[in-house]
C-alpha cells in the first residue's frame, strides 16, 4: 500500500490496484492483515511486530487523533498531530479537521487554524463556529466579522453556536450598527426565539446602552435563565436606572430563579448606584441568609455599596470581615474614606496595606490622592505623587495628575496647578481641565478660568456641564453679557443644562424634588415646615448667601430662589416624615451649593439630626452644626 496524495492511498488486493480514502481503506487493511500476513506467521511475543500492526491501524482511526489532541498542551504539539494526520490522509475526515482547528484556536494559534480551515474541502456548522469563535475570543473582531460574512455568503445556515460569538463581538466593540445588522440576520433565519441567541442580543443591547431594546427582547423570551436575568439587572444599573435593577431582582426571585454569587455582585453594584441605605441593608441580610462567602469580589462590591449608600462604618465592617483581601479591596476602602472626607483614616489604612504584603497599583494611588484632595492634606498628597514612580513603580497617568491639580486648586494654589498642567507629558483630558476650572470658580479667578475653558470646550464641545460651569464663573464675577453669550452658544448647539434634583428615601419609597417643586402630595406642609425652619435659622444668624443665585435679578428674588432649593425641600420633608433621632439621607445629582451647605449645618445643630448628603462629588455628614468636609470642598 502506498500514499499517492494528501488524502488518497493505493492498495493492492487479490492482485488488483485501487484508490481509496483513508477512511475507506481501514477495513481493506484489516482484511489484508488477516488474510495475507498469517501465511507468514507473526511472532505474537515479538513486541515490535505486534505494535507495528496496532500503530498503523491507530493512525487510520479518527478517535486516535481526537484522543491525542485532547492531551496536547501547546500549539507545537497540535502541529505534530496535524502533520501525522496529513501524512495518513486523515485531514479529509471532518471530525479530525474540526478538532485540529479547535485546538489551534484554543491555543490562540489563529494563523494555523485559519490556514487549515481555509484549505478544508468540506465544512459544517462546527467548522464555522470554531473559526468565528476563535477570532472573537482573542479580540480579532475584524477577522471574526469577515469569517462570519464568508459563512453567510457560502449559503451555510448560521446556528446558535456561531451567532452568539458574533453578537458578543458587537457587544465588546459597542458596535450598535453591526449589532442591529446581526439582529436582522437572526430574524431572517428564524433564530430570534432561540434562548442562547436572544440572551446574547439582550446582553449586546444592554452593553451598548440601548436598554429599551434589551428589555423588549428580554420580555419576549419564553425562558430566562440566571445569566439573562443578571445581564438585564446589570444593564439597568449601567444605564442609570438602578431602581429598575432592584425591581427585576425581586421579580427574578419571585419567579423561582435563585441568584448565584455573580448575580449578587451585580445586584450589589446596582444598589451602590442607587445609594439607598435600606436597600443595602436588605441585600446584606439576603447575602448572609444565603451564606454567600465574602470573597474578594463580593466583599469589595459590598464595601463600595455601603460607602456609596452613606455608611462608611458598615463598609469598614465588611472590610474587616473579609478573610482575603487584594489590592482592589484595600483601594476600595481607602477610596470610601476619601469621598466621605475622612482623609486621615484613608492615609492610616495605607501602611496597614503595605504591612500585609500588598503593593499599591494605579487605582490605590488615585484613591489616596483623592482622599488628600478632599481633606486638604496638600503636602501629604504631593509627597505621594512625587514618590509613586520610585517607591511603588507606578507611572503617573492623567487621573493622578487630575487629583494633584484638584489638590492644588482647592488649596488656592492655581499658578502651581497651571504649571503642572503645562509640564505634563501625558495627554490631557476633560476631567483634568474640569477640575482646574472648578478650582477657578471656587477662588473666583476669571482670567485663568477663560484659558482653561477654551481647552475644555475644544475637548468636549457637546458637554453642557462645561458651558454651565463657565457661565457660573462669569455670573459670580458679574459679567452678565458673557453669561448671555454662553447661554446663546448653548442654544445654538442645542445643549440643555442638567436640571438639579434631590431624592430622599422615606418608608422604603423614593421622593424626588426640584427647585420650587410643588408637585409633592404634602407640598403645603413641606413649605410650612420650611418657613418654620428658616425663621429658626435666622434667629441663629443665618443670612441667605445670594452669591449662589447665578441669575441677573434683584436680591429679593434671589432670596426666593434660594429658599426653594431642592435640598431644602427634601430636608423639610425628612424632618416631617422620619422618626426623631434618625439620620436624614438625601442624594443630589449636582454639587451642593454653598448656601444649602450652610443651611444643612445649622439644621443639624438646631434640630439635633444627622444629615447625610451625597452629591455629585462626595459625601457630606452634618452633625451638631459641623460638616465632615470641614468646609473644604
Amino acid at each position: 500500500m502506498f500514499k499517492f496524495a494528501d488524502c488518497t492511498l493505493i492498495a493492492s488486493r487479490n492482485g488488483k490496484l485501487g484508490f481509496y480514502t483513508a477512511h475507506a481503506v481501514v477495513p481493506i487493511v484489516e482484511s489484508i492483515i488477516e488474510t495475507q500476513i498469517p501465511q507468514t506467521p507473526i511472532n505474537l511475543h515479538d513486541p515490535e511486530e505486534k505494535s507495528s500492526k496496532y500503530q498503523f491501524l491507530q493512525r487510520l482511526n479518527p478517535k486516535f487523533y481526537i484522543s491525542v489532541l485532547v492531551n496536547c498542551r501547546n500549539p507545537k504539539q497540535v502541529r505534530q498531530v496535524h502533520a501525522q494526520a496529513s501524512v495518513h490522509g486523515m485531514l479529509q475526515n471532518l471530525v479530525v479537521a474540526n478538532k485540529l482547528v479547535y485546538f489551534y484556536s484554543y491555543y490562540k494559534a489563529l494563523d494555523d487554524a485559519y490556514a487549515l480551515f481555509d484549505g478544508m474541502c468540506e465544512r459544517d456548522s462546527v467548522s464555522w463556529s470554531v473559526m468565528v469563535g476563535g477570532f472573537a475570543k482573542v479580540g480579532d473582531y475584524m477577522n471574526c466579522f469577515g469569517t462570519f460574512r464568508e459563512l453567510i455568503r457560502s449559503g451555510e445556515r448560521p446556528d446558535n453556536y456561531t451567532l452568539p460569538f458574533v453578537i458578543r463581538a458587537c457587544r465588546d466593540l459597542k458596535d450598535l450598527q453591526m449589532g442591529r445588522l446581526i439582529h436582522h440576520i437572526v430574524y431572517k433565519f428564524g433564530l430570534v426565539v432561540d434562548h442562547f441567541v436572544c440572551a446574547a442580543l439582550v446582553d449586546m443591547y444592554a452593553k451598548c446602552g440601548e436598554i429599551d431594546d434589551a428589555r423588549f427582547l428580554f420580555d419576549k423570551m419564553q425562558k430566562r435563565d440566571l445569566v439573562t436575568w443578571t445581564v438585564m439587572i446589570g444593564g439597568y444599573a449601567e444605564c442609570r436606572n438602578a431602581n429598575e435593577s432592584l425591581v427585576l431582582f425581586d421579580r427574578m426571585r419571585e419567579e423561582g430563579v435563585v441568584p448565584d454569587k455573580v448575580a449578587m455582585v451585580t445586584v450589589v453594584f446596582a444598589c451602590a448606584k442607587l445609594g439607598v441605605m435600606h436597600k443595602a441593608r436588605m441585600i446584606d441580610d439576603y447575602i448572609q441568609r444565603q451564606k454567600f462567602r465574602l470573597d474578594v469580589i463580593l466583599g469589595t462590591a459590598m464595601i463600595d455599596m455601603y460607602a456609596k449608600c452613606g455608611c462608611v462604618e458598615s463598609a469598614r465592617e465588611i472590610f474587616d470581615r473579609m478573610e482575603e483581601k487584594n489590592v482592589i479591596s484595600w483601594s476600595a476602602m481607602i477610596a470610601a474614606y476619601g469621598y466621605h472626607g475622612q482623609g486621615r483614616k484613608a492615609l492610616d489604612l495605607f501602611p496597614m496595606m503595605l504591612d500585609s504584603g500588598i503593593l499599591p497599583n494605579k487605582i490605590t494611588l488615585v484613591s489616596l490622592l483623592y482622599a488628600c484632595s478632599h481633606a486638604g492634606l496638600v503636602e501629604e498628597g504631593l509627597q505621594f505623587f512625587s514618590s509613586m514612580s520610585e517607591d511603588y513603580s507606578v507611572k503617573p497617568d492623567v487621573k493622578h495628575y487630575t487629583c494633584v491639580v484638584d489638590l492644588l486648586g482647592r488649596a488656592g494654589r492655581l499658578e502651581e496647578a497651571l504649571k503642572l498642567i503645562e509640564s505634563m507629558t501625558v495627554e490631557k483630558d476633560d476631567g483634568l481641565w474640569c477640575a482646574f476650572l472648578g478650582a477657578c470658580r471656587t477662588h473666583k479667578h476669571v482670567a485663568i478660568a477663560e484659558k482653561a475653558a477654551t481647552s475644555l470646550l475644544e475637548l468636549q464641545p457637546q458637554n453642557p456641564g462645561h458651558y454651565v460651569l463657565l457661565s457660573n464663573i462669569f455670573a459670580n464675577a458679574g459679567r452678565w453679557e458673557d453669561v448671555a453669550k454662553i447661554r446663546d452658544l448653548m442654544s445654538q448647539r442645542k445643549l440643555k443644562k442638567t436640571p438639579g434634583w434631590t431624592w430622599i428615601e422615606v418608608d422604603n419609597k423614593s421622593h424626588q424634588f426640584s427647585v420650587g417643586d410643588t408637585t409633592h402630595p404634602r407640598s403645603k406642609e413641606i413649605y410650612e415646615m420650611l418657613k418654620i425652619l428658616t425663621d429658626k435659622l435666622e434667629l441663629f444668624g443665618y443670612v441667605p448667601d445670594t452669591d449662589f443665585v447665578l441669575h441677573d435679578v434683584d436680591e429679593e428674588l434671589k432670596i426666593g430662589i434660594l429658599y426653594t432649593h431642592s435640598e431644602k425641600l427634601a430636608i423639610a420633608f425628612g424632618l416631617m416624615a422620619t422618626p426623631e433621632n434618625t439620620p436624614i439621607r438625601i442624594i443630589k445629582n449636582l454639587r451642593v451649593c454653598g448656601d444649602c451647605h450652610t443651611f444643612c449645618k445649622l439644621v443639624s445643630a438646631i434640630e439635633g439630626r444627622v444629615i447625610i448628603v451625597r452629591d455629585a462629588n462626595r459625601f457630606h455628614h452634618f452633625k451638631e452644626g459641623v460638616c465632615s468636609c470641614g468646609d473644604y470642598w
